[in-house]
């Protein structure tokens, strides 16, 4: 796997631990212009569990790449959205647990001159854990499989 310390998001990153609501993590890339990304190649955005999360409640995890015309990404709603994972609760939240292995798009809402991911937390506020984030075109995808029987 390539990754490049100018796409990386976040490396070992605590979770926001205030209560409900949406947060930006981590850094953000500036792109100097708005624009698509990739140029034909995938691109994939990998956001991982670095420190299993915990709660004092039951609080979940969506975590969403987004774009704006400012460094600060608003948390408002109305940065441009590109890519959304599932929702995550705390105890699915293990160290090593992917969040999101996904191709980001490089068609459909246009990119800003900022990108960067932001935190959606539902329920209850997190107390501790902690996220890595990138881009890369070249995904860890090794699997082992069982022998073959001949």
């Amino acid at each position: 796997m390539i990754t490049d310390k100018l796409t990386r998001f976040c490396t070992a990153t605590a979770l926001n631990t205030g209560a409900a609501g949406t947060y930006l993590v981590g850094d953000v890339v500036d792109m100097q212009a708005a624009r698509d990304i990739g140029q034909g190649v995938p691109i994939y955005l990998v956001v991982s569990v670095a420190t299993t999360a915990t709660s004092g409640g039951s609080a979940t995890l969506q975590v969403q790449l987004a774009s704006d015309a400012q460094e600060a990404i608003a948390t408002d709603g109305s940065a441009s959205v590109h890519a959304v994972s599932a929702t995550f609760a705390v105890a699915d939240m293990t160290a090593g647990t992917n969040v999101m292995k996904a191709i980001i798009p490089m068609e459909g809402v246009e990119y800003e001159r900022y990108l960067g991911l932001l935190q959606i937390t539902g329920g209850a506020a997190f107390t501790a854990g902690a996220i890595d984030a990138f881009l890369t075109p070249t995904p860890a995808g090794w699997k082992a499989y069982a022998d073959g029987q001949n």
